[in-house]
């Protein structure tokens, strides 16, 4: 049986996220053979400024999936929260790992909260769905753009370049950097990306093999969040680059509640909505949320992020 190669980037979280796939699959494949194919991405590259105006996070995948395209790999392992709304012709996601806490993190070494920062700190955040939360909570707060991976983001902190900076909690959770977290931000006042925490595997819709393999992996948890929360984010427009949140969660009573938001970058306007449904149903839950907030004023909010 020939190796299965996995896609990754080579930043320390993605590399453990390919690991993690690697060994799970091992396990529940004895005597498979899985090799890592470490690339270097666009989105990691460049640095320099907003990734909204480089082309969004899709930038961190579009070499992973040449690579799945071209045969150089059979498999692709990725952050659901970089992932675009739609997938190049012959590609699939057809696994969606458990997905670990999917909340914002605050990190300061001198403040215990976002709402604790002084007038004037500097919070330092790549993000404009980030951007646009703490503009709304904390307008007085000086918003500076951050990049590079998680462990530059903490050096670039920890060297006094900002007061504080918003990363997720699964990335510092799987990287063993829980005790950084001074703050796990509440979901109802700060709404997660859509996918955020959840760890997604794409791979040639053709290779049977592949598919076979991957499915024992699959958490069905995961995949009816993702349902609703990528069909929401499709029918806005799928903009990775565009500042849109989108959250579900199955209730006690078997619903599922889906929460989306969309807002301008200065947080002068967020719109704000949620629905309750059926988990059946859950990519129409999607799509009537965005029907919803699109009839509110959406689409004008999406397409000058753009422009």
């Amino acid at each position: 049986m020939s190796p299965l190669r996995i896609a990754t980037r080579e930043s320390p979280l993605a590399l453990w996220q390919a690991e993690h796939v690697k060994a799970r699959l091992e396990t529940v494949h004895p005597g498979l053979v899985v090799q890592l194919v470490p690339m270097t991405t666009t989105g990691d590259q460049l640095l320099s400024g907003p990734l909204s105006q480089s082309g969004g996070k899709g930038l961190f995948v579009k070499e992973l999936e040449a690579a799945l395209l071209e045969g150089r790999a059979d498999l692709a392992v990725h952050s659901m929260k970089d992932v675009p709304a739609q997938q190049p012709e012959g590609l699939s996601l057809v696994a969606y790992l458990e997905g670990e806490d999917p909340r914002d993190a605050f990190v300061s070494n001198h403040h215990a909260t976002l709402m604790a920062l002084p007038p004037g700190a500097r919070l330092g955040t790549a993000s404009l769905r980030r951007q646009v939360q703490a503009r709304r909570l904390r307008p007085d707060l000086v918003i500076e753009v951050l990049r590079g991976n998680v462990g530059t983001r903490l050096r670039k902190l920890d060297e006094g370049r900002h007061d504080a900076i918003l990363l997720a909690c699964a990335g510092l959770m799987r990287l063993g950097l829980a005790d950084r977290i001074r703050e796990r931000l509440d979901p109802e006042q700060f709404v997660p990306a859509i996918g955020q925490g959840i760890v997604g595997i794409e791979c040639r819709r053709a290779d049977v093999r592949t598919v076979d393999l991957l499915e024992p992996l699959h958490d069905p948890a995961s995949g009816l969040r993702l349902a609703a929360e990528r069909a929401f984010n499709a029918r806005l427009g799928g903009a990775c680059q565009a500042p849109v949140a989108g959250h579900a969660t199955r209730l006690a009573d078997g619903r599922l509640r889906l929460v989306g938001l969309v807002g301008r970058p200065d947080g002068s306007l967020v719109l704000r909505d949620e629905l309750l449904g059926a988990p059946e149903g859950a990519a129409a839950l999607g799509e009537t949320l965005a029907e919803r907030l699109l009839a509110a004023g959406a689409g004008e909010i999406i397409a000058a992020s753009r422009a």
